[in-house]
């Protein structure tokens, strides 16, 4: 059990400094051994490759505690194999084999008097990421790099339940179709601050991206995919190649065939179908499934069955059920869960 003196159910989701963190240096073409480390402060070179040429990527995860007091992380080989698919991407070079899940383990083990109590609805999230820190001035890829992995406690993405957000479709791209889009690029999540900007300021909680070669189909939000459901109960999610794959997603629709029964389908998504579903959602690690009641096309309103009080029943049922396999309450069928020792 936690030890830290700290009141769970009030926590927001926002940084608190930790104990330790990892971090591994890549230098004369090789990465370090790597280990924990007190500082929470990097230093590099003014003329760093991440500060000049946004040269960074990042993963997300988390560690809970389940019904058993177990602590444990949920797929992290998953977001390993797809920090390796941004670094190949960026030319950034990728991890030793077995060091992502060497650094969650020792990480979340010296931090574990951070990890929250089972049924406080707060988790110890993880953030990995790898920044260029060697200098360059030309356009090139940096000469030295550090991998850090650091974890901050949060509390629920949603304070007082999951309650359904409205959307607004966007009028700016959020990633080319031979783009950067299918990886986890911090100069994704840069480019699109200026959307979601104006899509809050104007009252809304995200925007809606369309494929930016048609702009006729559904791509995801800034930070999420979707997830709908049609009327007869299939769970359908959109496919396209500057999509990021998210693992939640990847999940949630295993869950849906593998132990609901659920009919799942990948395919594309014409924004012209939308109204026809009967349910919406956004899924990612912050929320695991975000509902949307409403989304704002120019003016013209789509209003899904499912309301604007509470999530849908079907996306209930997922959601229910992925979190009671994170936490301990349902059988983990498929080896997910990753226990820290």
């Amino acid at each position: 059990m936690s030890t830290k003196n700290i009141d769970w159910s009030s926590l927001g989701f926002g940084y608190i400094k930790t104990d330790k963190r990892f971090s591994a240096v890549y230098r004369d073409g090789a990465w370090s051994e790597g280990g924990l480390v007190d500082d929470a402060t990097m230093h590099i070179s003014e003329s760093a490759g991440v500060l000049q040429y946004a040269q960074t990527c990042f993963e997300g995860l988390k560690a809970y505690r389940t019904k058993d007091g177990k602590i444990v992380v949920f797929r992290p080989e998953l977001n390993s194999q797809r920090l390796d698919d941004s670094c190949e991407r960026l030319r950034i070079p990728k991890l030793p084999e077995g060091m992502f899940l060497k650094a969650v383990d020792m990480l979340v083990k010296a931090n574990e008097d951070w990890v929250p109590p089972y049924g406080s609805g707060a988790t110890l999230y993880i953030r990995p990421f790898i920044a260029g820190t060697g200098p360059v001035i030309g356009v090139a890829p940096a000469p030295e790099y550090e991998f850090r992995m650091f974890c901050t406690p949060v509390g629920p993405y949603f304070k007082g339940g999951a309650k359904p957000i409205k959307l607004m479709v966007s009028d700016f791209d959020r990633a080319a179709p031979n783009g950067t889009g299918h990886i986890k690029a911090g100069l994704n999540y840069a480019m699109s601050l200026h959307a979601s900007y104006t899509a809050k300021h104007a009252g809304y909680a995200e925007n809606m991206y369309l494929d930016a070669a048609t702009r006729t189909n559904v791509e995801e939000t800034g930070g999420a995919n979707f997830l709908f459901v049609t009327k007869d109960g299939k769970i359908v999610t959109p496919k396209s190649s500057s999509i990021l794959p998210s693992i939640t997603r990847r999940s949630l629709m295993i869950v849906a065939k593998e132990y609901l029964g659920m009919e799942t389908e990948e395919r594309v998504v014409p924004f012209a179908e939308v109204p026809e579903f009967a349910e919406c959602g956004l899924c990612g690690t912050a929320a695991v499934i975000s509902p949307v009641g409403q989304i704002d096309d120019h003016g013209k309103e789509i209003k899904f069955p499912s309301g604007m009080d509470n999530m849908g029943p079907v996306l209930t049922k997922l959601y229910d059920t992925l979190t009671g396999i994170q936490m301990g309450r349902i059988e983990d069928k498929f080896g997910w869960i990753h226990e820290v020792k």
